[in-house]
């Protein structure tokens, strides 16, 4: 009870320090503001750059396989996977034939073209190039028509399937399943509308066309370079499944026993890891340098704190002439720091909230309540630290030197 007692007494006299001295509190808060400001802003925004990255890749699929020519990771031997020959149509139906333990197997390949419908006009439009099978493997959503059929997508079919942003920009009044539009120099017939998908790595997933892979490669890229998506089964091990479509790609390919594979086997999980140590890196780095500023904002409480004690020798000399012990003159201080932090704290936590508010549409971050608790609890932390000295310096003081002080 004693020590509560001692700790609102404390509070109450540092309530009452700050009210009387507004200015140089004022200016001693300015410095945490700033250094919680920053601070705040980079821990929401690696955390607003995680949840934007870890929705952007759902799309990827968690039980889907890519063989591709290229890793989504780093590589130290870049030189060996440039060198790497491209994966065909004819390997991917190879592929197909022997996997086993595979649910499904597609190729997918892109291109560029633009795309148009009467006088409308779409630029630089992403050409997917798929299988049937693809539907399967992605789990495909549509909002209108239906997917590729095995024998469009075997016979070459001029069809195919837009994205809902292409969908609206080529006709905003809806009507686009059994319409004919031009890809490039081709004519294909709109057989359907993708539902919405989102964005990934900052392009629209969107604004895209899907069409049988053998028709793009008639009409758009001769012998195109394949990506193969494989969907793992349900209860059968990913690890189980990519070592099978390791050894019958080595075969394929004609991989020599011994030497490296030529190709690469990615998922969801290798994207994970790799933003993973790359947000780390840099949150660490940012954390540092906004971390600057809060050693700067407690030096400029620990200066303000040791004036404090100067101006209020006499009355802590009165104090412990009192009774007052070493630990209520400490406590009393060290709630004027803390309180001042404290006050820099909410007011940061404000200006964050604000500034968040406006980058919304940009960066998909929120001040969540652990970065709130965590603000205010280094504030108040910072606070603790700066004002320690001050107040051992206060609390060691001798009454009657105190008292004889001007």
């Amino acid at each position: 009870m004693r020590i509560l007692h001692e700790l609102g007494e404390g509070l109450r006299i540092a309530l009452e320090a700050v009210r009387t001295h507004k200015l140089r509190s004022a200016l001693a808060t300015l410095g945490m503001v700033i250094g919680v400001f920053t601070v705040t802003l980079m821990a929401t925004a690696i955390a607003g750059l995680n949840n934007a990255f870890t929705n952007s890749i759902s799309a990827i699929g968690s039980d889907v396989l890519y063989i591709q020519r290229f890793s989504w990771g780093p590589s130290q031997e870049w030189w060996k996977i440039r060198a790497r020959q491209p994966i065909t149509m004819v390997q991917g139906k190879r592929l197909a034939d022997r996997a086993t333990m595979a649910e499904a197997v597609s190729m997918e390949s892109r291109a560029n073209e633009t795309v148009k419908f009467q006088d409308r006009t779409a630029s630089n439009v992403n050409v997917s190039g798929v299988l049937a099978s693809t539907a399967q493997v992605h789990g495909v959503d549509l909002s209108e028509g239906r997917y590729l059929n095995e024998a469009e997508s075997d016979g070459a079919r001029p069809v195919c399937i837009l994205g809902a942003t292409l969908s609206e920009n080529l006709f905003p009044y809806g009507g686009a399943v059994g319409e004919w539009i031009r890809i490039g120099n081709a004519r294909y017939q709109v057989i359907g509308v993708s539902a919405r998908v989102g964005s990934f790595a900052f392009g629209d997933l969107d604004n895209i066309v899907t069409v049988p892979l053998t028709r793009l490669a008639s009409d758009f890229v001769s012998n195109p370079e394949v990506t193969l998506t494989v969907k793992v089964g349900t209860g059968v091990p990913m690890e189980e499944v990519q070592e099978e479509l390791r050894w019958i790609m080595r075969s394929i390919r004609k991989v020599p026993l011994g030497e490296d594979d030529d190709f690469s086997i990615n998922n969801q999980q290798s994207l994970l890891d790799t933003f993973g140590k790359f947000s780390a890196m840099a949150g660490s780095a940012g954390l540092f340098i906004t971390g600057l500023s809060l050693f700067v904002g407690g030096i400029g409480i620990m200066n303000v704190m040791f004036v404090s004690v100067t101006e209020r020798t006499q009355e802590i000399g009165v104090r412990k002439a009192l009774g007052a012990k070493y630990r209520a003159i400490l406590t009393q201080f060290l709630a004027e720091a803390a309180t001042i932090c404290v006050f820099g704290g909410l007011l940061a936590l404000a200006l964050a909230w604000a500034t968040t508010q406006v980058t919304k549409q940009w960066l998909p971050a929120t001040i969540s309540p652990a970065i709130a608790t965590l603000a205010l609890s280094i504030s108040a932390t910072v606070g603790i630290i700066a004002g320690f000295l001050p107040a051992h310096r206060a609390a060691r003081m001798k009454p009657v030197d105190a008292l004889r002080s001007e």
